[in-house]
């Protein structure tokens, strides 16, 4: 009913028949390959099985797949690490902002259908602005300003600092070097995957910081 969109009269033969797993594997072998990980994604999130999770992407490891299931979706993130970097940040209840940025960033960036790059990379600095919003108690500073705050008592080395300052444009004017790096008009996958995966980095840096 809620993924085939099939009226309950017409699932009575599947749901009661011997051979109801035999008709659905019918249907899975007739699925497009982007329809096979939609099904995956939608059996995992209802049954939300730690378990089961973690051997499906065993299974996708094993035959060499270009996708993990990650924050609830499937993504092309495969590494261990980075698997491990963003489980971390998406399943933390101390800072749920930061994590529900990051888990709009991933979804946007993962959607098979209609990918939106652009907003995922907005949606991954506001993950940025948010932790360090936070962590110094200014909910009107810019990133700049937090993270002058946050070097000293904090130890982030000054290039540190001002790398991550450059790297992600923390003015929000129209010459800011957000505004320009968003205007491109062909932003891609490996962009959005690697602002997603050094906000990531760099929140769970600041986590470790504090």
């Amino acid at each position: 009913m809620d993924f085939f969109k099939k009226p309950i009269d017409d699932l009575q033969s599947i749901l009661f028949e011997s051979g109801q797993v035999n008709k659905l594997r019918e249907l899975f072998d007739g699925f497009k390959w982007f329809e096979v990980y939609d099904f995956l994604e939608f059996t995992l999130n209802y049954f939300e099985s730690v378990t089961l999770v973690e051997e499906v992407n065993n299974i996708l490891n094993r035959e060499f797949s270009g996708f993990r299931f990650v924050g609830g979706v499937f993504t092309d993130i495969t590494t261990e690490q980075e698997v491990k970097m963003l489980e971390e940040v998406l399943t933390g209840k101390r800072f749920p902002a930061v994590s529900s940025h990051l888990q709009r960033a991933l979804t946007l960036m993962s959607d098979r259908k209609n990918p939106d790059y652009r907003n995922s990379i907005k949606e991954s600095i506001s993950a940025i602005e948010s932790i360090v919003k936070e962590i110094t108690g200014k909910p009107k500073a810019t990133l700049g300003e937090a993270l002058k705050v946050l070097e000293v008592p904090n130890k982030i080395h000054p290039s540190l600092k001002e790398s991550f300052s450059k790297l992600y444009g923390y003015t929000s004017d129209e010459g800011g070097i957000r505004h320009a790096m968003l205007s491109e008009p062909n932003l891609t996958a490996a962009d959005a995957k690697f602002f997603l995966l050094s906000c990531t980095s760099f929140i769970n840096y600041l986590k470790s910081k504090i």
